[in-house]
């Protein structure tokens, strides 16, 4: 009785024929809508050798499988060559790195948009025989994701908390293709590592709304190193989805503030990563209220998201624990502007009593979030 192939073998020459057949001269494309065409051939007879290794198998279409098996068209030497061949190319193909994540991004997003296009068209319509049919396209794309991946890991951001670490969405989706593969000729193919949305978001296909990064100071940076690059156009705040618009293609494209693993990415790509001295979503809650009274904000300068104009009022945004005399000296504030301390957690006890004697001297006026509320709705009127 013939033994079956070992599942990490299969796996294996899947993965090296990258979905064509191994015969250099023919590199037939392995899946079809009509169905998967791949066929394992042993190079020196099983019969003889009862040998189900890697080195003795190869993938080729049913032409080439019929020419070497039947019609002696090919030497046995000739179908090991190609198995180095194949190889080489795969090599000179995966060990290459990229220069900027950008550049790895074109090469992955294409695939990944393939495997995309087919789940939702086949799996998700239940089209069951014709899932089977191209399913063996997602391996092979996903076997040249795999191995791009790893050829680049030093491009992706990365952090010592995973919760924190696009490295870590990379390598769960690296654990999902090891998955998907294994599972193949598994009747049932019950999945438990799950293709990681997040990754959607990294690659910039399909935003994730996910929770704020913290720093204000990193967006500023970000702005101001897109502008050096000539790809920033805008700033939308006080929303609850706010966005940078960049420009895209000979178009614009939306980055929002809540799509956390690109935000990550861009940081990272960047070098914009600040520690937090206003927290963004404190930020934002404030500009949300403005508009939403009828006003409108203004920034001074877009590289500074700390400062904007209200009915030709300068509001000035501070988040300290309990703002004292000294930090009020040290915003050095213009006459007649407010200072808003965004964080609000005991009242007026969030501003020392001698930096409101300060400022009154100072001609500035000091608010907590309480107070706030009710200045913007006089101002309004």
């Amino acid at each position: 009785m013939r033994k079956g192939i070992n599942a990490i073998v299969e796996r294996r020459i899947y993965a090296e024929s990258m979905g064509r057949c191994m015969n250099p001269k023919c590199q037939a494309e392995l899946f079809k809508e009509s169905g998967d065409i791949m066929e394992k051939a042993h190079i020196i007879p099983y019969c003889k050798t009862v040998d189900n290794s890697f080195e003795n198998l190869i993938i080729l279409c049913p032409n080439c499988h019929t020419n070497f098996d039947k019609n002696n068209a090919f030497s046995t030497d000739e179908v090991k060559e190609w198995k180095k061949i194949r190889a080489d190319e795969f090599k000179r193909f995966f060990s290459k790195e990229y220069d900027n994540f950008e550049d790895l991004k074109s090469k992955v997003v294409p695939l990944l948009l393939e495997n995309r296009a087919i789940f939702e068209n086949y799996y998700l319509q239940n089209k069951r025989q014709l899932w089977d049919s191209v399913e063996g396209r997602v391996l092979s794309n996903n076997s040249i994701i795999r191995e791009v991946l790893k050829q680049n890991t030093k491009l992706i951001q990365k952090h010592s908390v995973k919760e924190f670490s696009n490295l870590e969405i990379v390598k769960r989706f690296l654990l999902h293709i090891d998955e998907f593969e294994n599972t193949r000729l598994s009747n049932e193919k019950v999945r438990g590592a799950l293709f990681p949305t997040e990754i959607n978001s990294l690659f910039g296909i399909e935003p994730l709304e996910d929770r704020f990064l913290p720093s204000v100071e990193s967006i500023e940076c970000l702005i101001e190193a897109l502008q050096n690059k000539g790809e920033f156009e805008t700033i939308v705040l006080g929303e609850d989805k706010p966005y940078i618009c960049i420009k895209k293609n000979n178009g614009s494209e939306k980055i929002y503030l809540n799509d956390t693993p690109r935000l990550r990415q861009m940081y990272y790509d960047n070098n914009c990563f600040r520690s937090t001295d206003i927290r963004f979503e404190s930020l934002n809650y404030a500009l949300k209220y403005i508009k939403a009274r009828g006003l409108k904000f203004d920034f001074l300068d877009i590289k500074n998201l700390k400062v904007v104009m209200v009915n030709d009022v300068k509001i000035v945004f501070v988040y300290k624990y309990c703002l004292s005399k000294v930090e009020l000296l040290q915003l050095a504030p213009e006459e007649k502007c407010v200072i808003l301390n965004l964080h609000n957690w005991n009242g007026k006890s969030c501003i020392s009593q001698e930096a409101y004697e300060l400022a009154e001297e100072m001609k500035v006026r000091l608010l907590t979030m309480d107070e706030f509320y009710g200045y913007i709705n006089s101002i309004r009127n």
